[in-house]
């Protein structure tokens, strides 16, 4: 067989086993080999989809979610390989390339990508930078740690389940979902402010929690000065959950 003969036998395998209902099967493959492939497929695909989406999933039925899955795998382009970024892959179909259908929540492609942060949060491989001893936190150089997420959703993403599916969208939810220095996964609601807060430290290498709180202040056109003792007290929990880590400063 010629490569290019090849190369069109493993299109055709490939695109039979993306989407079997539409897609003829090789003729040279036995029925019964076939099925192990499809099955094989499907079923790792489908097993990685519903463990790391346990939420999204519980709120489906069998006929609905497996054709919502074979939609995936039948017209998503991947862009890796590997079965470990699959949850990240659905996530990017459901934003990307996913058209409603009328059995699917308006909610669905953001309650998948807060389950995927606290999956993508649980494996990442990056170390909470140690805190050092701080006198004065208004003089503390505020760091965002690198396993904190600041996050805004037009749904309560946090709350959905079997009880709760919001079908309008309603004020935006702003969240940080952060992995703590015991590992543990976790998540607080805070408001926008707060949330301005957070993306101020994320992008701050050198200023101090007062430029950075002033900062905010200057954006509210507010008093700074009325915004200290909340800003710092929010920071000094912050810190102690290991959202924020405080270095010392000038």
């Amino acid at each position: 067989m010629g490569d290019e003969a090849l190369h069109e036998s493993q299109m055709i395998m490939a695109r039979y086993l993306r989407d079997p209902q539409n897609n003829p099967p090789p003729e040279d493959v036995e029925q019964r080999r076939l099925k192990i492939y499809e099955d094989l497929i499907y079923n790792n695909i489908e097993g990685f989809i519903s463990s790391g989406f346990p939420v999204l999933r519980s709120l489906y039925e069998g006929i609905a979610w497996h054709g919502l899955v074979r939609e995936f795998i039948a017209g998503h382009r991947c862009h890796t390989p590997y079965f470990l970024e699959i949850s990240q892959e659905f996530v990017r179909f459901l934003m990307d390339d996913f058209t409603l259908r009328a059995v699917d929540p308006p909610f669905i492609a953001e309650l998948a990508h807060y389950e995927w942060v606290e999956l993508a949060l649980d494996t990442a491989e990056e170390e909470i930078p140690e805190q050092s001893a701080v006198t004065d936190l208004l003089t503390a150089i505020p760091h965002l740690s690198p396993l904190a997420w600041s996050l805004m959703y037009k749904y309560p993403v946090h709350r959905i389940g079997a009880d709760c599916r919001p079908q309008d969208v309603g004020d935006p939810v702003y969240l940080v979902v952060y992995r703590n220095r015991e590992d543990a996964v976790c998540f607080m609601e805070i408001n926008a402010v707060t949330a301005r807060l957070l993306e101020l430290i994320r992008e701050n290498s050198a200023c101090t929690t007062s430029d950075v709180l002033q900062s905010v202040a200057h954006e509210l056109s507010i008093e700074p000065q009325s915004l200290m003792s909340h800003g710092v007290a929010q920071l000094e929990e912050f810190a102690g959950l290991s959202i924020v880590v405080l270095l010392p400063g000038r």
